[in-house]
């Protein structure tokens, strides 16, 4: 039997063979950390998160992926971006959930629209990290006032690796780092897409 054909049938008969740590992960070591992805509305956020994670699963790493109830713009069971990338994903209604559907086996968690989940999401991002385990965290760093949202600032704080990525104005065409509201609507949590928000840079953006 071959060297492969006979890596095929150990993984056959033990799965856990299918899920290995590629470096610089150091799976059951305290080897975690937190990378957080952030930006506007439309600068591919969650594209981005979608990226890393079907690079993690290329390396046959256990990934699990959670999104917040509130947001069901698309799907209930996938994370859906702008560009209609999609990855399997399941609902929570708080960050203790997260924490309690965590499976012991999975090394790599990501959580998209961080900003919906209350700040004891902080704590279990790092708790999750002290396990040894990669959290990516996506979401939006400001609100459609242009004030940072305290989860995402915190989350950024605490992270090892930030991204910051910047939109197109939908005014003038310039970098655009801000989430216009279109909607006359003073909730903090409005979820929407194009037919209430705009990214807008400095200049464009109106409070």
């Amino acid at each position: 039997m071959s060297p492969i054909a006979a890596k095929e049938r150990a993984s056959r008969k033990n799965p856990s063979v299918l899920h290995r740590p590629a470096a610089p992960l150091h799976w059951g070591q305290a080897g975690g950390w937190i990378e957080a992805v952030v930006g506007s509305m439309f600068s591919g956020k969650t594209q981005e998160l979608i990226r890393r994670l079907r690079l993690a699963m290329i390396a046959r790493q256990k990934v699990q992926v959670f999104n917040s109830t509130l947001d069901a713009r698309y799907a209930k069971d996938h994370i859906v971006s702008h560009d209609a990338a999609r990855i399997p994903s399941r609902t929570a209604a708080s960050a203790r959930q997260i924490f309690e559907l965590v499976e012991p086996e999975t090394q790599v968690v990501g959580i998209d629209e961080v900003q919906f989940f209350e700040e004891e999401i902080v704590s279990v991002c790092e708790a999750l990290a002290d396990q040894g385990r990669r959290v990516i965290v996506a979401g939006l760093d400001q609100d459609y006032r242009g004030e940072p949202f305290a989860v995402t600032a915190r989350l950024m704080g605490v992270a090892e690796f930030v991204t910051k990525n910047l939109a197109i104005c939908a005014v003038c065409g310039n970098p655009a780092n801000r989430s216009q509201r279109l909607s006359v609507s003073k909730k903090l949590i409005e979820v929407g897409a194009l037919d209430k928000y705009e990214a807008r840079c400095r200049r464009c953006f109106r409070r």
